[in-house]
């Protein structure tokens, strides 16, 4: 098997690709799974200071996080390499973060305890079902997202949106709005 660089996994996620069960970047999917629990064990299981806590996420997605970041752990994820954190974010604990298929967060974004962003789909047919499907989410800014919520593959949540806690987001969320239940639905405009 030749060996598969990080690009080239982020290339195929990014270009929503389904990925094929036990498939050379399957397979690869799953050591950058190992890697991500060894690297939040670290930040899980024992106190880090906040300039800590930025190092160890930092290491996790591989590049630079935004000013000012704040998380209180527990934190989890499965990838953590296709992840981008704008300025001024809050990340409260037990959050889930499925990344494989791209989550931007935008500047001045708060996510509640124990939001799931979960990025990947399985192959609805059952002689497939163990192929995923990726589909990025997109967090805009000044957004707040509020304890509980569920945020599925394929989302755009757009600038100054909050979400309800316990909502689960399976479609675009328009500017300025605040939607709420399962499946999340407007229930009204901020301003």
């Amino acid at each position: 098997m030749d060996k598969l660089s990080l690009d080239k996994f982020l290339h195929h996620m990014n270009s929503k690709k389904e990925v094929i069960s036990g498939s050379e970047i399957h397979e690869y999917m799953s050591k950058l799974a190992q890697e991500a629990m060894i690297i939040t064990s670290k930040l899980n299981n024992q106190y880090n200071t906040p300039n800590e806590i930025i190092e160890i996420m930092t290491t996790l997605i591989g590049k630079p996080i935004g000013k000012n970041f704040m998380l209180f752990p527990p934190f989890y994820t499965d990838c953590g390499k296709n992840t981008a954190i704008g300025d001024n974010v809050f990340i409260n604990s037990g959050c889930k973060f499925q990344d494989q298929g791209g989550i931007t967060i935008g500047n001045n974004t708060l996510i509640g305890h124990n939001v799931v962003l979960a990025t990947l789909n399985h192959n609805l047919d059952p002689e497939k079902r163990g192929n995923l499907i990726p589909d990025t989410i997109k967090i805009g800014n000044n957004v707040w997202i509020g304890s509980n919520a569920t945020i599925l593959p394929g989302v755009v949540i757009e600038d100054g949106a909050v979400i309800a806690a316990g909502a689960v987001v399976n479609k675009r969320v328009e500017k300025n709005t605040i939607v709420a239940g399962v499946p999340a639905k407007k229930i009204k405009n901020i301003n």
